[in-house]
Protein backbone atom coordinates (compact mmCIF):
# COMPACT_ATOMS: atom_id res chain seq x y z
CA UNK A 1 0.00 0.00 0.00
CA UNK A 2 1.30 3.89 -0.93
CA UNK A 3 2.92 5.06 1.51
CA UNK A 4 3.76 8.34 0.87
CA UNK A 5 1.24 10.90 -1.24
CA UNK A 6 2.59 13.73 -2.73
CA UNK A 7 0.31 16.41 -4.72
CA UNK A 8 0.10 19.66 -5.90
CA UNK A 9 2.55 19.97 -8.71
CA UNK A 10 1.63 21.40 -12.40
CA UNK A 11 2.12 23.92 -14.64
CA UNK A 12 3.04 27.38 -13.27
CA UNK A 13 4.87 30.79 -15.13
CA UNK A 14 7.91 31.70 -13.85
CA UNK A 15 7.31 34.06 -10.64
CA UNK A 16 5.03 32.09 -9.77
CA UNK A 17 3.67 29.82 -6.76
CA UNK A 18 2.88 26.98 -5.93
CA UNK A 19 2.57 24.74 -2.25
CA UNK A 20 3.35 21.12 -2.66
CA UNK A 21 1.88 18.47 -0.14
CA UNK A 22 2.95 14.67 1.64
CA UNK A 23 1.20 12.98 3.50
CA UNK A 24 3.06 10.03 5.20
CA UNK A 25 0.77 6.69 6.39
CA UNK A 26 0.16 6.02 9.91
CA UNK A 27 2.00 2.66 9.04
CA UNK A 28 5.10 4.30 9.36
CA UNK A 29 6.91 5.02 12.63
CA UNK A 30 8.00 7.85 14.44
CA UNK A 31 8.73 10.45 11.73
CA UNK A 32 12.17 12.32 12.39
CA UNK A 33 12.80 14.10 9.32
CA UNK A 34 10.61 14.88 6.32
CA UNK A 35 11.82 16.49 2.87
CA UNK A 36 11.78 17.44 -0.54
CA UNK A 37 14.05 16.18 -3.41
CA UNK A 38 14.10 16.71 -7.16
CA UNK A 39 15.03 15.34 -10.20
CA UNK A 40 15.20 17.23 -13.80
CA UNK A 41 15.82 15.00 -17.13
CA UNK A 42 19.34 14.02 -17.38
CA UNK A 43 20.64 15.27 -13.49
CA UNK A 44 20.91 13.63 -10.27
CA UNK A 45 18.21 13.51 -7.48
CA UNK A 46 19.22 16.68 -5.29
CA UNK A 47 18.04 18.10 -2.12
CA UNK A 48 15.78 20.75 -2.08
CA UNK A 49 14.29 21.61 1.80
CA UNK A 50 14.10 19.51 4.82
CA UNK A 51 12.78 19.56 8.46
CA UNK A 52 13.22 17.66 11.11
CA UNK A 53 10.52 16.57 14.02
CA UNK A 54 11.54 20.01 16.00
CA UNK A 55 11.00 22.38 13.16
CA UNK A 56 15.28 22.55 12.02
CA UNK A 57 14.71 23.86 8.59
CA UNK A 58 17.66 22.77 5.94
CA UNK A 59 17.35 24.73 2.03
CA UNK A 60 19.58 23.72 -1.12
CA UNK A 61 21.32 27.29 -1.86
CA UNK A 62 19.59 27.25 -5.09
CA UNK A 63 15.85 27.93 -3.36
CA UNK A 64 16.80 29.66 -0.04
CA UNK A 65 14.60 33.10 0.30
CA UNK A 66 12.23 31.28 -2.30
CA UNK A 67 11.05 28.50 -0.96
CA UNK A 68 9.64 27.30 2.80
CA UNK A 69 9.59 23.92 3.89
CA UNK A 70 7.03 23.53 6.75
CA UNK A 71 5.22 20.35 8.69
CA UNK A 72 2.08 19.32 10.54
CA UNK A 73 2.87 16.48 12.56
CA UNK A 74 -0.73 15.56 13.60
CA UNK A 75 -1.57 15.28 10.25
CA UNK A 76 1.96 13.40 9.15
CA UNK A 77 2.07 15.76 6.81
CA UNK A 78 5.10 17.93 5.23
CA UNK A 79 4.95 20.77 2.83
CA UNK A 80 7.25 22.90 -0.06
CA UNK A 81 5.92 26.58 -0.88
CA UNK A 82 7.55 27.59 -3.76
CA UNK A 83 7.54 31.66 -4.40
CA UNK A 84 9.36 33.35 -6.83
CA UNK A 85 9.73 30.08 -9.48
CA UNK A 86 12.29 29.88 -12.35
CA UNK A 87 12.41 27.44 -15.58
CA UNK A 88 15.43 25.42 -13.55
CA UNK A 89 13.00 24.40 -10.68
CA UNK A 90 11.09 22.64 -13.35
CA UNK A 91 11.88 19.02 -12.04
CA UNK A 92 9.62 15.80 -10.88
CA UNK A 93 9.71 16.59 -6.70
CA UNK A 94 9.99 13.19 -4.80
CA UNK A 95 8.91 13.75 -0.55
CA UNK A 96 11.17 11.92 1.84
CA UNK A 97 10.68 10.67 5.17
CA UNK A 98 12.97 9.31 7.51
CA UNK A 99 11.79 7.50 10.76
CA UNK A 100 13.53 7.37 13.71
CA UNK A 101 14.31 3.92 13.18
CA UNK A 102 16.46 4.40 10.41
CA UNK A 103 14.59 3.72 7.66
CA UNK A 104 13.79 5.54 4.50
CA UNK A 105 10.91 6.15 2.29
CA UNK A 106 10.06 7.64 -1.09
CA UNK A 107 7.11 8.88 -2.48
CA UNK A 108 6.28 8.84 -5.89
CA UNK A 109 6.97 12.01 -6.91
CA UNK A 110 4.84 15.11 -8.58
CA UNK A 111 5.90 16.89 -11.59
CA UNK A 112 6.57 21.23 -11.34
CA UNK A 113 7.23 22.91 -14.57
CA UNK A 114 7.71 26.21 -14.51
CA UNK A 115 7.08 27.58 -17.97
CA UNK A 116 5.92 30.62 -19.83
Amino acid sequence: QVQLVESGGGLVQPGGSLRLSCVASRNIASIYVMGWYRQAPGKQRELVATVTSDSSTNYADSVKGRFTISRDNAKRAVYLQMDSLKPEDTAKYYCNVKPRDGRNYWGQGTRVTVSS
